[in-house]
């Protein structure tokens, strides 16, 4: 639930503040966007399955964020896209986790039926 309620003040705050990002860091900040996303998903699966821990969640949050712009940059310096293939797996792992959400959330439904 605190994963839940972190992305609605996050989304909340981009929306209020009009930040304008230059184009050579879009890449970057995709990147960014994508593994704090699959963070959240994370979280919010682990929640709902009663596992859910803080510790794994924060380091996951900066650690993926991390290593995913590491990522970027050595692609920038290599000239190649690297940046599509982590915003594929990261959003690969995004919707198998909403899959497993959704899953959990419709058995915890039918079992309360």
């Amino acid at each position: 639930m605190v994963a839940f309620v972190g992305l609605l003040i996050g989304i909340i705050l981009g929306i209020v503040w009009n930040v304008d990002i230059p184009i050579k860091f879009s890449p970057y900040i995709s990147v960014a966007i994508f593994a704090c996303l699959d963070s959240v998903f994370g979280a919010l699966r682990g929640s709902i399955s009663h596992n859910f821990r803080a510790d794994i969640f924060v380091s996951g949050f900066f650690g993926n964020s991390a290593l995913a712009v590491a990522m970027v940059y050595l692609g920038d310096k290599l000239g190649i896209p690297i940046y599509l293939a982590a915003v594929i797996v990261f959003g690969g792992r995004i919707f198998d986790n909403f899959a497993i959400i959704r899953r959990l959330l419709i058995d915890k439904t039918k079992s309360h039926s």
